[in-house]
């Protein structure tokens, strides 16, 4: 689907749409923006956003809120089904979508109710049943739990180049000395002005830039053990604790679940 295409979303009557859209790995959807707010569902492949305030990473079988208007780029990490739903800004209003990025795990009853919703017209009736499930679909996404698959980029350039660059190569063994010294400041003065500037701490960030980096390379089939010993962890056992913490499962669950 063309951008024009996509523009052409915004003035269907209806306050929820939803189409599907394949990608080829490695395919880049550089920086734009929607009139309505975006929920792109991950049906297969993952998906890797940026913005100006951080860095989102949406595994498959998970999803992306990006609400309208908020600059951003795409980047599919392997072969991408993607599914969009277009939420009116009224209709975000209203049903209290955040209004900033953030990626959620999507539950059963919203991943039928997505495959139900894209093989309806775009413009499809206001009532009887097609009415029902678009309004049970638009209930049912505030409800979808927030995920911390996220790294957030701070608003002073200097500190946010540094952030990018380690983003693009992340280790635990990033120090907060290190970082303190490249910044020019003292230990607790960029310990503090980091928290500021990001909202938590950069041992929390360092581990979430981690985070989204081995997910990457898991779905670029790297071995569990060899993505664990190169983002610093002290053991496999250690980065499998962590993940399963976040994600609801091991990494090996995980690579077995692409597979199929």
């Amino acid at each position: 689907m063309r951008d024009t295409e996509l523009e052409r979303l915004g003035q269907i009557p209806r306050d929820v749409v939803v189409i599907e859209r394949q990608f080829p790995a490695g395919s880049r959807y550089p920086t734009h923006c929607h009139e309505r707010g975006q929920l792109a569902y991950a049906k297969r492949g993952c998906i890797s956003v940026m913005t100006l305030f951080g860095h989102w990473l949406v595994p498959p079988g998970r999803a992306v809120w990006v609400p309208a208007g908020i600059k951003h780029e795409m980047q599919m990490l392997g072969p991408v089904t993607m599914l969009n739903t277009f939420v009116s800004t009224d209709a975000a209003e209203e049903i209290g979508l955040a209004k900033h990025c953030q990626v959620c795990a999507v539950s059963p009853l919203l991943y039928q109710l997505l495959l139900q919703a894209v093989d309806l017209p775009l413009a499809y009736p206001t009532v009887g049943r097609s009415h029902h499930l678009m309004n049970l679909l638009l209930a049912e996404i505030p409800m979808a739990t927030v995920l911390p698959l996220h790294a957030p980029l701070p608003m002073n350039e200097d500190l946010a180049d540094l952030c990018r660059t380690l983003l693009a190569a992340p280790t635990l063994q990033m120090d907060t000395d290190d970082m303190a010294k490249r910044m020019a400041m003292s230990r607790s003065t960029f310990t503090r002005f980091f928290r500021k500037e990001t909202g938590i701490s950069f041992m929390q960030w360092r581990q979430q830039a981690c985070l989204l980096a081995a997910i990457a390379r898991l779905e670029a089939g790297q071995s569990v053990t060899t993505v664990a010993l190169d983002l610093g962890y002290g053991s496999p056992s250690a980065f499998t604790a962590l993940f399963r913490k976040t994600l609801g499962m091991s990494p090996q669950a995980y690579v077995r679940m692409q597979a199929n």
